[in-house]
C-alpha cells in the first residue's frame, strides 16, 4: 500500500487550505491521507481559564471532523483517517513523518503574533522530516503548470529528482534555477571578464547536474537559468508563476540544518514550497 500523506491542522483558515490541498494530492498520487490534530498536555496548565485533557480533547476532535469533511469535499475518493496525538504539534508530525510519503502543513496557524509569516510548527519541521516537506503557501488558486526547482550545485540530486517527478505527474515543466551573487569587489566594472568566467561555469554545472534527469524524463520540458542575484529573492519572484518551488536542506554538524535561502522561500513564496531533506 503506498504510504499516505500526512497533514497538520489546527482548525485555522491556513491549516485548512493545507488540507484541502493535501486532499488534491493524495488524488494524483492515489494514496491515502492521514489527517493529525496535535495538542500538548501542558497546555491545560500553561493557560488561565478552566482547561482540562477533557475539553482539550473535544477540541480537537472537533477540528479533525472538520478537517475530515474538507477532505470528502474535495476528494471524495481519497480514503482519509484523523488522528488526535498529545504530543506538541512538530514532535507529532515529525512521529508521523518515518511512514508518509509527505507531510503537509500551513504557512502559519493558530496562535503567535500577527507578524509572523511563518508559525512555530512549520518551522520546527523544515529539514527535519525524512520525507519532503510541504508548507502551503500562496492563495490564488489559479491553475499553474511550472514547478521551480532551487538548485543547490553542492546537493541537488534530491531536489531535482523530486522537481522533475512532479512535474511529470502533472504534465507541467521544470524551471532549474541556480541563483549566484557577484562578489562586491567584481561589482565596480573592472572585472568583466571574472564575471563572464563565472556565469559561464555556473551554466556549465547547472546543465550538468540537470542532464541524468533530462535524460529520465525526456518529456519534460526544462528550462535553466542561472541568475546573477540574491538567491531568495530571485525564486521568490518566480514563485509568482509556479505550481510549487523545491528547495533542499542540508547535513550540517551531524544534523539536519535549513539554509538562509530555504528559510527565506519558504517565508515569503506564493506558491506551497517543499523542502526536501538529505534523505528525503
Amino acid at each position: 500500500m503506498t504510504n499516505p500523506i500526512v497533514v497538520g491542522t489546527d482548525g485555522s483558515p491556513p491549516a485548512e487550505r493545507a488540507v484541502e490541498w493535501a486532499a488534491a494530492e493524495a488524488t494524483r498520487r492515489r494514496c491515502p491521507l492521514h489527517v493529525v490534530y496535535a495538542v500538548r498536555p501542558a497546555e491545560c496548565t500553561l493557560h488561565s481559564g478552566p482547561w482540562d485533557i477533557d475539553l482539550l480533547a473535544e477540541a480537537g476532535e472537533h477540528f479533525l471532523l472538520r478537517a475530515t469533511e474538507l477532505v470528502v469535499k474535495t476528494a471524495p475518493d481519497v480514503e482519509v483517517t484523523r488522528e488526535l496525538m498529545f504530543e506538541a504539534p512538530g514532535f507529532a508530525l515529525r512521529e508521523r513523518a518515518g511512514g508518509a510519503s509527505e507531510v503537509v502543513v500551513g504557512h502559519r496557524g493558530r496562535g503567535g503574533f500577527a507578524g509572523l509569516l511563518l508559525g512555530s510548527t512549520s518551522l520546527s519541521l523544515a529539514g527535519r522530516t525524512p520525507c519532503p516537506l510541504v508548507v502551503v503557501r500562496g492563495g490564488t488558486g489559479e491553475e499553474r503548470d511550472e514547478v521551480v526547482a532551487g538548485v543547490d550545485l553542492r546537493e541537488s540530486g534530491h531536489v531535482l529528482e523530486y522537481a522533475f517527478e512532479t512535474a511529470a505527474s502533472r504534465g507541467a515543466w521544470v524551471r532549474a534555477v541556480h541563483a549566484w551573487e557577484v562578489p562586491p569587489t567584481l561589482l565596480d566594472g573592472r572585472y568583466p571578464v571574472s564575471v563572464r568566467e563565472a556565469l559561464t561555469a555556473a551554466q556549465s554545472r547547472l546543465a550538468e547536474a540537470v542532464g541524468p534527469w533530462r535524460a529520465r524524463y525526456p518529456e519534460v520540458r526544462v528550462v535553466e537559468e542561472t541568475p546573477s542575484g540574491q538567491p531568495v529573492r530571485e525564486l521568490v519572484n518566480r514563485s509568482t508563476r509556479a505550481e510549487r518551488l523545491v528547495v533542499g536542506s542540508h547535513r550540517h554538524g551531524g544534523g539536519p540544518h535549513i539554509g538562509s535561502v530555504s528559510h527565506g522561500v519558504i517565508h515569503h513564496a506564493d506558491c506551497p514550497v517543499t523542502v526536501i531533506g538529505p534523505h528525503a
